[in-house]
């Protein structure tokens, strides 16, 4: 059954901060949950020194499931992410079956141990900035992503981050 627009928007944005706090709580699965069985999810950035896109990181639904149980067996900072989320836009397709939306996001990364004079263990520090550009499908009045790209303003990203963002 279709969903008007306005509950739809309202179930987009409820699976987009949902999102959001799995991410920051580390439940890869939970976060998986929210996603179809087509999801593709990518991160990149855009490099004006090359003028092209650069990629760190895509898969499929299967592969970033694959990568999650990967996780803790990898040399990761442990250092806590928070990330607040600001949903902007949701477009919802005229039957109400699909939706895009655009979302500005922050991370931030509070240090478990001091990395040099100007970060101290315990502080907090501007992680990433950027853009969710999301595509989802809506079924019985849930929402579910068909894709999530991320877009990054950073170029640079510290070692062990190789987690979803």
């Amino acid at each position: 059954m279709a969903m008007n627009g306005v509950n739809a928007a309202d179930a987009v944005r409820d699976t987009i901060y949902r999102a959001t706090m799995y991410l920051d709580a580390q439940k890869w699965e939970d976060w998986l949950g929210l996603c179809d069985e087509s999801f593709h999810y990518a991160i990149k950035s855009f490099s004006p020194e090359i003028n092209y896109d650069m990629i760190y990181l895509q898969g499929s639904r299967k592969e970033m499931l694959t990568m999650m149980r990967l996780l803790p067996k990898h040399n990761t900072d442990h250092s806590p992410l928070s990330r607040h989320t600001s949903v902007y836009t949701v477009d919802v397709a005229p039957d109400g079956k699909t939706a895009s939306a655009v979302s500005s996001f922050v991370v931030y990364q509070n240090m478990l141990d001091g990395v040099n004079a100007h970060i101290d263990a315990g502080e907090s520090r501007l992680f990433l900035v950027g853009k969710y550009i999301d595509k989802l499908t809506i079924e019985d009045g849930k929402a579910r992503f068909i894709a999530r790209e991320v877009r990054l303003e950073n170029r640079r990203l510290d070692k062990g981050s190789h987690w979803p963002i």
